[in-house]
């Protein structure tokens, strides 16, 4: 029986955690955003919290330091880690990647437990900007466990991260890769309880993902960071639900 993987980020405490394990999620993500400050008590008891359960758990460390990654994998000891670096310029040309490479490498050699996934850059829907977005999959498919597309829009609110746009991406695009990947690819870039059910029909991914758009919204309409909505969690997981019994006919 088919089953679509549901990731759900910015998840910082093992009380979000459970509430969200409890709605079905697979993939529980948690961001560290400081490398000065990358030991969180509350995010290390999260990782403890899933272990205990049947979900994965995700980390994105927002620094780059080899050195202190490896710590912080040492450390956290997360089942995956999930890298989100910018991987093309402003112009959208690809970057060098041999360091990001070497990186990867030195995970699986240190933690061959451990998985890697690693963000790619789609331009946003709409728009068919020339972003080599299979060029770069084919540079990073041997050192990777899965991929995850998301939205590029040539600068992202993180300096030098893909990801939190709260805009779809191509998804056209992002079904050619799921096409030609040896590795499974999950789906990010504004995905929402509104859209997901499309969004998964048109891609087929492995798995799908969201963020913002299953926060709580503030009084102007804009999403909360790190405040999970679980009535949106729950509308979308019963929506990608719905789209697995179209797309694999149970």
């Amino acid at each position: 029986m088919g089953r679509i993987i549901v990731q759900i980020y910015e998840i910082q405490s093992p009380k979000e955690a459970e509430r969200l394990i409890d709605l079905g999620v697979d993939h529980i993500g948690s961001v560290l955003l400081s490398e000065r400050d990358w030991k969180v008590p509350a995010i290390k008891e999260t990782i403890s919290f899933c272990k205990k359960s049947q979900v994965k758990n995700c980390l994105i460390p927002l620094f780059r330091k080899k050195e202190t990654i490896l710590r912080v994998i040492e450390y956290y000891q997360p089942h995956i880690i999930h890298f989100c670096d910018a991987l093309i310029d402003d112009n959208g040309c690809m970057k060098q990647y041999d360091s990001l490479i070497r990186l990867q490498m030195s995970v699986k050699e240190g933690f061959p437990d451990i998985e890697i996934m690693r963000s790619l850059p789609l331009p946003p829907r709409g728009r068919s900007n020339k972003v080599p977005t299979l060029e770069i999959a084919k540079c990073f498919e041997s050192s990777s466990d899965y991929f995850l597309v998301d939205t590029w829009l040539g600068r992202g609110p993180v300096e030098g991260f893909i990801g939190l746009t709260g805009r779809i991406c191509n998804w056209e695009m992002a079904r050619r890769l799921v096409k030609t990947s040896s590795i499974p690819v999950i789906l990010a870039g504004g995905i929402s309880p509104k859209n997901v059910y499309n969004g998964l029909l048109a891609v087929k991914p492995f798995g799908v993902d969201s963020c913002s758009k299953t926060n709580e919204l503030n009084k102007n309409g804009k999403s909360i960071r790190f405040k999970k909505d679980y009535e949106k969690v729950k509308k979308f997981i019963q929506e990608v639900r719905r789209a697995e019994k179209d797309i694999f006919g149970i």
